[in-house]
């Protein structure tokens, strides 16, 4: 039987109609995904596949180098209305007109069985720890069962069905083009059309072709004997079970042989195909563990009753342990090495005209990759490298034709067919961060890892290339210091230019706080990284000299850190990011100890956003906000901004929405709410923030319960790694009085320990436990 601990329990299956794919319970191998609605007489279970994307349109990108030197001569003279669209007129002027291609779902698996009395004692469920989903129910006092994974190992769909003594299967298995909800926000697709569907042996084979012309397969198996019908179904009766199992064909040109082969030789039972899956899928699952204490009737509880509990004000510890491992779980079956990233929904979308369908790099993106590090899953994180890593040669293009600047430019909004600069809006085009914030994930690889051949050989690199894009787009202001011109503060509007005029004009100012805090944390990491390694000794006093020419940061007339540090602009409030704070959040560069004075103007920053902006905020911002609180050790604050997020955008099956579309005042409101799965997955990022700290500033320093919730009376949580190299298992009583905490270094060092007001140092050996006992103080 399942550990409770580790299973989500429906009570209902999907419901939410028309578009019931939201609702299913998802599963991947960081290739193909599956979404299990839970039907009785009529299974439905979404197919997707990593390489399926159509409607793309790659146009050349013009050089509009000229434009971009117009424009920032054009926001410094003050007019922001003009100037912030000069750039995208350029482009739409020499008829540049790209699209970005979206999710092209495979198929919809349809399993129907007959009914007779009526289904009883329905359950539909999820082993997070395997990667099983099962349906369950009782006809006539028979159980019947089926059970889904996607193998990490062999790459297939593998179905089982089973009844119960007394009983036996009959019904039919097929594929059919996906029944996809069209989006009510996006003009209205054509959906893709069926090309064959035959049986042939115990094979079905199933093709279908996009709009525009995009070709896909799949050819599905009965291991155990069925007939194949001339309709295309796979018909079954008088089994006590079957066992099916599905292959991703590609292009069935060539596919559907390679397909074939690969299915037929599956000789082996479902419980050995699924342990070889769920022992690469538990070594990431399980790699970091927490437990909070709640008792085991908690974890029994279905989904469904946890969130109605929560709805009373305050989640109960199940529900917060379900969601760290439902975290975990999802981002273990998105990705893989070498495979394409996670984008806001996952790797599962019923949406032929997806709202949001696409990696996100202004903070959603970066979100779904914050558990990755301290959550001991640093191989996962390579999927967003190699994705990366293979598109320079486009994010080169795009510096030097948009901005005439040598290194590189990332668009925040990418899908995988063109790293070229695609979205057509002054927001997404005129802000130049996305490179430099995910090169805090490339130095953050090594800083928590260790590995310093991918130090030399990739971070360095793609931090170089994107310190060479600022040493030529930064411009000297009459001061002397360096000016971001344009600039943007991911999404948001200075105060003194929100009206409905002109909302849609001034995003685009003058520096920045993000913008400056980017720059500066990337120069510091290329000092400390060259310094280590002996590499670009040569660029050493240029990085240095342009850290001396950053501005400071501002503080407004609220005691706040300014959004913008450029005077000309005042604050708004009212917003759901939270991009100024990234010297406390996500970055490291200020604490209470480094800089008290403007650590107390970015906590101001954030208090301000959650006082005021409350309803603009949405999941994943509620997300945001409970890290920065994290970051400014109050963890009351923090566990209730999740508490909010179970109350406002979180399913059943714990997938997150962008917004809550009930207009129950805890979230921006609206008639939709898109799928995003960067809350659910960032979930756990939050909970490790609360529980352990780790900067690294020529030595380990590590913050043990820096900012833990008053609720958490006990718990424990092991396999978090820290900057530093450092692995540490943490456990705390309140009622005893004490937290205690074993350290494990993979280089001989010296570390920095806190635990609350305590302080000790601590030199470690190489792979060799320490252990440290604290009194557990209130503060």
């Amino acid at each position: 039987m399942p550990d409770n601990r580790h299973t989500l329990r429906m009570e209902t299956p999907a419901s939410w109609w028309p578009d019931r794919w939201r609702e299913a319970i998802p599963a991947g191998n960081g290739e193909t995904g599956i979404m299990v609605y839970g039907g009785v007489h009529r299974e439905t279970v979404l197919i997707n596949h990593s390489d399926l994307w159509s409607g793309a349109q790659t146009d050349p990108l013009p050089d509009v180098s000229e434009a971009f030197h117009r424009m920032r001569e054009m926001v410094l003279a003050q007019d922001s209305r003009e100037g912030s669209d000069h750039l995208l007129n350029a482009l739409k002027e020499a008829d540049y007109a790209p699209r970005l291609a979206k999710p092209l779902p495979l198929a919809d698996l349809v399993i129907a069985q007959p009914v007779t009395e009526g289904f009883t004692q329905y359950n539909r469920s999820l082993d997070m720890a395997t990667g099983e989903i099962a349906v369950e129910w009782r006809d006539s006092g028979i159980l019947f069962t089926r059970q889904f994974f996607v193998s990490r190992h062999s790459g297939m769909i593998v179905v089982r069905l089973a009844c119960g003594e007394g009983g036996a299967l009959s019904g039919s298995a097929t594929l059919r083009i996906h029944e996809g909800f069209l989006s009510p926000h996006f003009r209205q697709p054509e959906v893709p059309s069926l090309t064959e569907l035959r049986c042939q042996g115990d094979c079905l084979y199933y093709s279908g072709k996009s709009p525009d012309g995009v070709p896909f397969g799949a050819v599905m198996r009965a291991v155990s004997g069925c007939e194949c019908a001339e309709n295309g179904e796979i018909v079954f009766a008088g089994q006590e079970a079957l066992l099916l199992v599905q292959a991703f064909a590609g292009n069935p040109e060539d596919g559907f042989d390679l397909a074939r082969r690969e299915l037929a030789a599956v000789e082996d039972s479902y419980d050995v195909l699924l342990s070889r899956h769920s022992a690469l899928h538990g070594a990431f699952y399980h790699s970091a563990r927490l437990d909070l204490g709640a008792e085991e009737h908690a974890h029994a509880l279905s989904c469904e009753r946890l969130l109605l509990e929560a709805y009373r004000g305050e989640s109960p510890l199940a529900l917060l342990e379900k969601q760290w491992r439902f975290s975990r779980y999802l981002l273990t079956s998105a990705v893989r090495p070498g495979g394409k990233p996670c984008h806001l929904y996952g790797l599962w979308c019923g949406e032929y005209n997806a709202m949001w369908a696409f990696s996100m790099f202004n903070v959603n993106s970066q979100m779904m990759y914050w558990p990755c590090l301290a959550g001991n899953m640093a191989t996962l994180h390579l999927s967003l490298f190699d994705y990366i890593d293979s598109m320079m040669e486009d994010y080169r293009q795009n510096a030097r034709r948009l901005f005439g600047c040598g290194g590189i430019y990332i668009p925040s909004v990418s899908t995988p067919e063109s790293g070229l600069m695609k979205l057509m809006s002054h927001h997404i085009l005129n802000w130049t961060g996305a490179a430099g914030w995910i090169a805090q994930h490339y130095y953050d690889y090594y800083l928590y890892t260790g590995d310093v051949a991918f130090l030399r050989q990739r971070a360095l690199p793609f931090m170089v290339e994107t310190a060479q894009f600022y040493e030529d787009f930064l411009v000297e202001g009459e001061d002397g210091l360096l000016m971001v011109v344009p600039s943007i503060s991911p999404e948001n509007v200075p105060g003194n230019f929100v009206d409905s005029e002109s909302l849609r004009y001034v995003q685009t100012a003058i520096n920045s706080t993000m913008d400056f805090a980017i720059v500066r944390e990337l120069l510091t990491n290329l000092l400390a990284g060259a310094a280590m390694t002996g590499l670009y000794a040569e660029k050493l006093p240029w990085w240095q000299e342009m850290l001396t020419r950053i501005p400071p940061y501002r503080i407004n007339a609220d005691g706040a850190a300014a959004e913008w540090m450029h005077p000309r602009y005042s604050d708004n409030y009212a917003h759901r990011h939270q991009s100024h704070t990234y010297p406390l959040f996500p970055g490291t560069e200020i604490t209470a100890e480094s800089d008290p004075e403007l650590y107390r103007a970015f906590c101001r920053a954030i208090e301000l956003r959650q006082d005021i902006g409350v309803t603009s905020q949405t999941g994943w911002s509620k997300v945001y906000m409970a890290c920065n609180y994290a970051r400014m050790r109050r963890g009351n604050d923090a566990l209730r901004c999740l508490d909010m997020l179970a109350r406002s955008e979180l399913l059943p099956n714990f997938l997150t929405l962008h917004n809550d579309h009930r207009d129950m005042g805890l979230s921006m409101g609206g008639p939709w709410a898109p799928v995003q799965v960067d809350a659910c997955i960032g979930f756990s990022a939050a909970l490790l923030e609360m529980l352990v700290y780790s900067r690294y500033r020529e030595q380990c320093e590590i913050r043990l319960l820096p900012a833990l919730p008053q609720r958490l009376e006990w718990g424990q949580i092991s396999g978090v790694r820290c900057r530093g190299f450092v692995t540490v298992d943490v456990e705390w009583d309140r009622v005893a009085g004490q937290c205690t905490a074993t350290l494990v270094s993979d280089v001989n060092q010296e570390v920095r320990v806190f635990c609350r007001e305590q302080e000790t140092s601590l030199r470690l050996a190489a792979g060799q436990a320490e252990s440290l006992r604290f009194p557990l103080e209130e503060h």
